[in-house]
């Protein structure tokens, strides 16, 4: 299958359709403004504040006449515009693929090696988020605004979290898991090229930090070396920027939270100094005011640094190495969550790893993105994730007249990144949207990526979907019939797209995940009937213990926009905290609605049960996988890293794909 680098099949009709949008765009862009000027933000409301009531009042009484006369003076050749526009539409294809053409400039794609089914098995990562880029006059609805400059710094802190190596933390002792067998949520800053794995024997101490000796160390003994070769082995199937961390330490490995505590406390100050990414220099002007770096703000644009409060500093780095190899080695500053083992003593019985993480996973491989609507702004976002991921489809979806459809101002407002190669893609539309979302087309993206080759030269594969439901209170009917499309549409693209038999398999499929912005929970009664949809029965919901029963730990997604910029959650430190304490949250997330409504604050909190509306899933289904694979989920996460520029909590999932097979 072709897939498409450019909306339109020849330059002809591409020239045209921007000489038509050239006609709309100032009509655009001055209703958008007027409309902006008379809906502010709670930041701009405060912002405000101090400046006397006239003031305000004066800027649109001499604003809103000019934009007026500027928008009537335009929309003549905005009408012609759209005469032009409207019928190219339906020529234009559904989405527009874009690979980087220099891997250089892409951090994560020269991370990746081959995957050859050898070995234990292989993680995959995989993240959702719904950032709300909207035309700046609509986002303001939702309490945000300054789209363009909130698409750039939204791909700025998605690749500065995915981009750090992974650090993987091996207990030795048998009777101790105080650490996480496997901690994703390390912040690593790599400082070199060097693309090895580590597997190092380190004690824990009380001290500042920990003293770790690289590759380039001057000597290193025979058990070393072995455990080196044994990490090597042991993951194959792991990106080559995963950093082993084997831990046989003092005490049994025990590092207790008074401990850590007083190991982040005297965190030495003076260690090497952090490098940023390409492009962390570039200029911040026009970027949201609220955006600022402050203190502990550990998600935010050039900050590589955790929270003392919740990481603990770890450098990798010393030994013995002559002058010309000090240039070369890696030093690490990696950070381990010291909240883990509080919340594996909270659900002993959670057999895979799950926490609120102030940013999002490193070695993030695949992200599902949604309400990316204003096309300028996903060109900004576009640029911004091309520094990790190679492959991206954005602009999906129709315009126009489509079939049954009804007329579509905008996309669907999907967008995929991936740092494997997609072999193929499709799109379809709902055709029962309802009010105002049926002048969106959104529907569902399914896409066909591969992820490695057996050594018999057989394609490993894997189905990953991203979609967008009705979002409109009582729609319920409209998204179960939406829900039974994807079903639908999914399998007949499998279909279509697998050149497999059963007898002679070409293709060996590691995964099938779903994921998006479904616009139902699993708590309120309005939505009993998606939670009982089938599709629950054929994917797997890693938060979900049935209908209407959530997992303890599992929290809401959907953010009240009111406190958006609050000081208690304008940063991902602060947000992370917030929301890990139970009462904390209920101020600052959207919950059911209780017919026990009460009117007052307090009232309020009081009635609220569970822990907010979860509306951003991630599924998955061992369907349809390869026979002699398993599929696990081995960590959840629901991430904080873009606090202050949406009003959705993104998550992330790994899924392990087990081979069974053993080292040789």
């Amino acid at each position: 299958m072709v897939l498409y680098t450019s909306p339109f099949p020849n330059s002809f009709l591409s020239v045209l359709h921007s000489f038509s949008w050239g006609l709309i765009f100032p009509c655009y862009w001055f209703a958008d403004r007027l409309v902006a000027s008379f809906v502010p933000t709670t930041y701009e409301k405060r912002q405000r504040a101090d400046d006397p009531c006239y003031f305000q009042a004066l800027c649109i009484i001499i604003t809103t006449p000019i934009y007026l006369a500027l928008l009537v003076a335009s929309l003549p050749f905005a009408l012609i515009g759209f005469l032009l526009w409207s019928p190219l539409q339906s020529a234009r294809r559904p989405y527009i693929y874009s690979r980087l053409k220099d891997r250089n400039q892409a951090n994560g794609a020269t991370l990746l090696t081959e995957w050859k089914a050898t070995g234990n098995g292989k993680s995959f990562c995989f993240g959702s988020a719904n950032v709300c880029l909207l035309p700046d006059s609509l986002a303001r609805f939702n309490n945000v605004f300054n789209t363009q400059a909130r698409a750039r710094e939204i791909g700025r802190r998605i690749r500065n979290g995915a981009s750090r190596p992974q650090i993987k933390i091996y207990i030795d002792s048998p009777t101790n898991t105080s650490i996480s067998a496997a901690s994703f949520s390390s912040l690593v800053s790599p400082q070199s090229g060097d693309s090895n794995n580590r597997a190092v024997n380190v004690s824990i101490k009380r001290t500042s930090s920990l003293e770790y000796k690289g590759d380039n160390s001057g000597s290193s003994n025979s058990e070393d070396s072995k455990d080196v070769k044994h990490g090597e082995d042991l993951n194959e199937g792991e990106d080559n920027n995963t950093c082993i961390v084997r831990i046989n330490g003092e005490d049994n490995g025990h590092v207790s939270d008074p401990e850590v505590d007083a190991i982040s406390a005297q965190a030495n100050p003076s260690g090497p100094a952090e490098h940023s990414l390409e492009g962390e220099r570039e200029s911040t002007k026009g970027q949201v005011p609220n955006h600022k770096q402050k203190e502990g703000d550990s998600g935010s644009l050039d900050s590589y640094a955790a929270s003392r409060e919740s990481l603990v500093k770890v450098r990798i780095g010393d030994g013995t190495v002559d002058q010309s190899s000090i240039n070369n080695k890696l030093l690490y500053k990696a950070s381990v969550m010291k909240k883990t083992s509080v919340r594996k003593k909270k659900h002993m019985d959670e057999i895979f790893d799950h926490e609120i993480s102030a940013f999002f996973p490193a070695n993030l491989d695949f992200l599902c993105l949604q309400e990316v609507f204003d096309k300028r702004a996903a060109e900004k976002l576009k640029q911004q994730l091309h520094h990790y991921f190679e492959y991206i489809l954005y602009d999906v979806g129709v315009y126009g007249c489509h079939g049954c459809c009804s007329f579509k101002f905008v996309n669907s407002g999907l967008l995929f990144a991936s740092r494997y190669p997609v072999m193929d893609a499709a799109y379809h539309c709902y055709p029962n949207g309802k009010g105002t979302d049926s002048l969106a087309s959104k529907g569902a993206l399914f896409l066909k990526v591969q992820v490695g080759s057996t050594p018999q030269d057989q394609r490993i594969v894997g189905y990953i979907s991203c979609t967008h439901l009705q979002a409109l209170a009582g729609d319920t009917t409209v998204r179960c019939e939406q829900l039974d499309l994807l079903q639908d549409w999914l399998a007949d693209f499998r279909k279509s797209t697998s050149s497999s038999s059963t007898a002679n398999p070409e293709e060996l499929v590691a995964f099938d995940v779903i994921c998006g912005d479904l616009n139902f929970d699993n708590c309120s009664s309005e939505d009993k009937l998606e939670q009982q949809h089938s599709l629950f029965t054929r994917y797997k919901d890693p938060c979900r213990l049935g209908p209407g029963e959530e997992k303890p730990w599992a929290i809401g997604t959907l953010l009240d926009p009111e406190g958006l910029y609050e000081e208690e959650v304008c940063t991902p430190d602060n947000l992370q905290k917030v929301l890990e304490n139970e009462e904390g949250r209920k101020g600052y997330l959207v919950y059911p609605t209780s017919k026990n409504h009460s009117s007052s604050q307090k009232g309020r909190k009081a009635s609220l049960k569970g822990n907010g509306r979860r509306i951003d899933y991630m599924l998955y289904t061992e369907e349809g996988i390869y026979l002699e694979w398993k599929v696990e989920v081995e960590e959840f996460n629901f991430i904080t890293q873009l606090a202050g520029l949406t009003d959705h909590l993104p998550v992330a999932m790994r899924l392990m794909v087990s081979t069974g097979e053993e080292d040789s």
